[in-house]
């Protein structure tokens, strides 16, 4: 075993050694190949240590055997990310982001909402997903539909939040100068405060990303059809298939990424004039 360990340890500062050279050498080497490296040498030290310790695949299977499993059960991963994400969580993340960037329009217009709704959003942000899965399978059915209510719950309160705030983010000379123009609200509101909110919007947009898709699995637990990421993750439990678990993992993982990654593009483009946007 102390083998083992003496040729981890070499590699990880082999490989360490490796990305501060790249890190250093600047230009695009030093932007991307470290954290792509990064993530080679933690795979390939995974695969290592589960084959050099003979590690039983029940407990943490290889990523080879990962990998396996991901072509063989590709045709069923497609379907449960289909169920899962297409269905369930985004468009429960539309119905939720959407309701709570109108509702925060209307919270900015007339502010005795936002002494009582926001009190109450919070209240409902703070229920526990684990409590309200199975009542919104008994309301909504065993199918998509009671996982995108729950995905409605955890992403509206945060979406709220943040357009509540990235409303009221303009200076006090920049509604006056509106003013002074004659400007309608809903003038000012189209040419003037929703541009100054878009960073804050974009970034309740992308924290609701990871939300919505950890909300549609972990409703999946409670009732699902014989489909979907947490169903198949809580069936091969079952079975002590974890090579088919970490394939649902990995695809969930990057499902969220490219989720967020889109999200985060999009907000480079409508913001490019922001500072935060400026390389």
């Amino acid at each position: 075993m102390s083998a083992a360990l003496v040729l981890i340890l070499a590699v990880w500062l082999g490989a360490w050694w490796i990305n501060t050279r790249a890190v250093r050498a600047g230009g695009w080497m030093g932007r991307i190949f470290p954290p792509v490296f990064f993530g080679v040498t933690l795979i390939g030290l995974w695969e290592l240590a589960v084959r050099l310790f003979e590690i039983s695949p029940v407990l943490l299977p290889a990523p080879s055997a990962i990998a396996v499993r991901l072509v063989e059960a590709r045709a069923i991963l497609w379907e449960d990310v289909t169920q899962t994400f297409f269905k369930g969580a985004l468009s429960g993340y539309a119905i939720g982001c959407g309701a709570a960037i109108l509702t925060g329009i209307l919270v900015d217009r007339m502010p005795f909402l936002r002494r009582g709704l926001l009190p109450v959003g919070n209240f409902v942000s703070a229920l526990p997903i684990i409590g309200m899965a199975p009542i919104m399978v008994m309301w909504f059915g065993f199918d998509w539909e009671s996982k995108a209510a729950i995905v409605v719950l955890m992403v509206f309160f945060p979406m709220l939040v943040n357009t509540v705030q990235g409303l009221a983010a303009t200076d006090p000379m920049q509604r006056d100068l509106m003013n002074t123009y004659a400007a309608s609200y809903l003038q000012g509101l189209v040419k003037m405060r929703l541009p100054a909110a878009s960073p804050f919007l974009f970034n309740g947009l992308k924290i609701c990303t990871t939300l919505a898709l950890i909300g549609a699995i972990v409703a999946e637990f409670f009732g699902s059809p014989t489909r979907g990421m947490g169903f198949r993750i809580s069936t091969e439990v079952g079975r002590l298939a974890l090579d088919m678990v970490w394939a649902e993992i990995a695809i969930a993982a990057l499902v969220g990424s490219a989720f967020y990654g889109t999200l985060a593009l999009a907000e480079r483009a409508a913001t490019f004039w922001h500072p935060a946007q400026r390389s």
